[in-house]
């Protein structure tokens, strides 16, 4: 059991190569919504993704992949089988994923955690889109960055992550964001903050880590980092 919040990014080639790992291990309900999918690449982004969020509540409760009795729930209609995962047997304990065109990335933390990932290679928009998503500080500050494409990027996987943990203050959310050169991704996590820790949503803090695959992939770790 891993205490303390979690995230991994990998491939979706690299969870599909892995050993033991296949549709094998999802519910009913989610193999269902796994063979509407009509575009190849999507369904294995889609796979992938499921399995690397069991590998992630695996971890976190020391159960196997197979028996973490993962759940989704969506909290507007209250209806199961789409929304926002959880874990029934751990309520306490909060999971994300995330995938986006051969990258997923998945999270587990003590409390509500969500994570989003995106090609380094993609930048969001239109304009008049992003000012309904993203908070005005943030767009002012990614606009008048050196390369405001990028900036803009990381501040799209900032806003997903915060929107996928719920509605706490932005006072009480604590964000941290990588770029993962090898696998040319950028990610961001955020979880919920203990009542005054005094972090800032925009700021980047000790708090979640960042995962090698290998840790819950098997394999050695590659040279350089995640």
């Amino acid at each position: 059991m891993t205490p303390g919040a979690f995230a991994v990014v990998a491939t979706t080639r690299e969870v599909l190569d892995a050993p033991g790992l296949g549709p094998h291990l999802l519910a009913p309900w989610e193999l269902r919504r796994l063979a509407a999918i009509r575009v190849p690449a999507r369904a294995d982004d889609v796979l992938a993704a499921r399995l690397l969020l069991r590998l992630c509540a695996a971890r976190a409760t020391g159960r196997p992949p197979a028996a973490t009795g993962l759940a989704q729930r969506c909290p507007d209609c209250g209806r199961s089988g789409h929304g926002r995962p959880h874990l029934p047997a751990h309520p306490g304990l909060g999971v994300s994923v995330s995938h986006a065109d051969g990258l997923v990335a998945a999270a587990a933390a003590p409390g509500p955690v969500g994570v989003d990932v995106e090609p380094a290679a993609r930048r969001p928009g239109p304009l008049p889109v992003l000012r309904r998503v993203l908070p005005g500080p943030d767009l002012h500050e990614a606009l008048a960055a050196p390369d405001p494409g990028l900036a803009l990027l990381r501040a799209w996987v900032r806003s997903e992550a915060r929107f996928k943990v719920g509605r706490p203050p932005p006072e009480d959310v604590l964000l941290k964001e990588w770029t993962d050169h090898r696998r040319a991704a950028v990610v961001a996590v955020a979880t919920a903050a203990e009542a005054g820790a005094g972090a800032g949503a925009g700021a980047v803090t000790a708090g979640p880590v960042l995962l090698p695959p290998s840790a819950l992939l098997g394999g050695p770790a590659p040279a350089g980092g995640p």
